[in-house]
């Protein structure tokens, strides 16, 4: 929060800025700490894409946490904050961690935060803590492409309450209503940084906050080729999101990495009308390379999750030989491999040439005249031209008998099945309803299906293990139980895809999509 223009509240041992806190029911005493002097240099390219992110990164010297502070958005007015030791340059680890979003260009000073922090404590009866009240004085500097010459500078005073661990969030709340009685308004910016860059801003035209890189038109999406892009950033977007979480090894991020080079290099294919096939076929090229390389560390995860379910699902009685341990070694050194490779990857000068390129068509799109024409006739046509696709590959699959060439086509058919559920997905923000129940019935196969491929992978698996207890002197019985009920899971799922098939094929759900 910061005091209104010509308010402030006041109490005898503290900041003038604060009120008499102890109005606040359960606070007895409010306990000064002392003023600290803090020293913070933001640092980001010049056309600020760090910002554009909402990422922060700054050296700060001063209190007890000084050093690199990384910031990530996580959630709603939450963040997730890494550290690193003060040093005079940016420590390896957190340059990797921006690379997707800084790739060629170079890291800056842009903001230099000049914050006198006069601290105070809410303390209890007991004398325990509830609360930390602090009182900044801030003074802004910024230059032209971060130079720091000062030609913008910008002050101001800002108060922020941060509970105790395990605090009472309704203290926050007594608080604030306290200190709004004395004029403090809550600050309209989103943090010192955002509010630094707002009131520095050169006055001539260049890069500040309205103009950060890759900033996406506030327009509504309109035309055809409007839907289009936004789908094909939302996805750019997730990569370069992605790509730090993969690195700090985060759950599930590999999987949403990949998913999203998958939708976007579906897209290019199923909107073919929309932006020009010559210059997305290359882009689309270098996706599929990145998919598969991160397929790589996300099958090994799938896999292991898999083996590991089926073995905890039996008895020990069933349990001969050392499974548990011969598990745990096969899944640690697929998955030692898997983490490298894909690591390696993401440093590679190939995938930050991949994101230039994105960057690239999302500046300057090779639209066609489809993208100018209204989506409701443009998109409807394409998606149902993916599901065309997927009715010719299920119906060849179903029409093979149990086997190896069956397993082929049913792969083939998960595949066309995934294109079809991204087509209506990337179509859904124009069509509406109609383009969401049927990207939930191609889900209804594509499930299925990936079921079934995940039963025939893990039968290739078991088979391998069997193979490598039985050189060991082990028993092989137990992967070979494991095998035949993959075998039998695999068979129930080829018996239920006709009926998930006739719901999802079903006229009505792609007539609706013109409606």
């Amino acid at each position: 929060m910061r005091p209104e223009d010509g308010g402030s509240g006041s109490r005898p041992d503290g900041p003038s800025l604060l009120p008499d806190l102890t109005k606040v029911r359960a606070v007895s005493a409010v306990t000064a700490r002392g003023v600290t002097e803090l020293d913070a240099v933001y640092h980001d390219t010049p056309d600020l894409r760090l910002t554009a992110g909402s990422l922060t990164l700054r050296r700060r010297t001063g209190g007890a946490d000084e050093g690199w502070h990384l910031k990530f958005p996580v959630g709603d007015g939450v963040r997730d904050e890494i550290q690193a030791p003060l040093s005079d340059t940016l420590p390896g680890d957190l340059a990797a961690l921006v690379r997707s979003r800084v790739r060629g260009a170079e890291l800056t000073p842009v903001v230099r935060l000049r914050t006198s922090r006069d601290t105070s404590l809410l303390v209890d009866e007991a004398g325990r803590t509830l609360a930390e009240v602090a009182v900044d004085t801030v003074r802004a500097e910024r230059g032209p492409a971060g130079t720091l010459t000062g030609t913008g500078t910008a002050e101001w005073t800002e108060i922020e309450v941060e509970l105790a661990d395990g605090g009472d969030p309704a203290l926050l709340d007594a608080v604030e209503k306290v200190l709004r009685k004395a004029g403090v308004r809550p600050s309209s910016a989103g943090s010192k940084l955002a509010r630094a860059l707002a009131e520095t801003e050169p006055a001539t035209k260049g890069t500040g906050p309205g103009k950060r890189a890759g900033a996406a038109s506030k327009r509504a999406p309109v035309t055809a080729g409007d839907h289009v892009l936004a789908y094909v950033r939302e996805q750019a977007e997730a990569i370069v999101s992605y790509d730090p979480a993969v690195r700090r090894d985060l759950p599930d991020s590999v999987h949403q990495l990949r998913v999203a080079t998958r939708r976007m290099r579906s897209v290019f294919r199923t909107y073919s009308k929309v932006l020009d096939r010559d210059a997305t076929r290359p882009i689309g090229a270098e996706l599929k390379w990145l998919a598969g390389e991160l397929g790589v560390d996300r099958d090994q995860e799938v896999l292991a999750e898999r083996l590991t379910a089926g073995v905890d699902a039996h008895d020990t009685t069933l349990l001969l030989g050392p499974v548990h341990a011969r598990l745990r070694i096969w899944d640690a050194a697929g998955r030692t491999d898997a983490r490298t490779r894909t690591l390696a990857v993401l440093d590679s000068a190939r995938y930050l040439r991949l994101l230039d390129s994105v960057a690239a068509l999302l500046a300057d799109p090779p639209l066609l005249d489809g993208a100018g024409r209204k989506p409701a006739k443009v998109l409807p046509r394409a998606v149902v031209k993916d599901y065309e696709r997927l009715a010719g590959r299920v119906e060849h699959a179903l029409g093979l008998a149990p086997g190896e060439e069956r397993d082929l086509a049913l792969h083939d058919a998960r595949k066309a099945a995934k294109r079809a559920r991204y087509a209506a997905d990337a179509a859904e923000p124009a069509i509406g309803k109609p383009a969401k129940r049927f990207s939930k019935r191609m889900k209804d196969v594509q499930t299925v299906l990936g079921d079934h491929q995940d039963s025939v992978v893990a039968r290739d698996a078991l088979r391998d293990l069997a193979v490598q207890a039985h050189a060991a002197g082990e028993s092989a019985f137990t992967w070979g139980l494991l095998y035949g009920e993959e075998e039998s899971r695999a068979a129930d799922r080829e018996r239920e895809l006709p009926r998930i098939w006739r719901k999802s094929a079903k006229r009505k759900l792609r007539t609706a999509l013109f409606d």
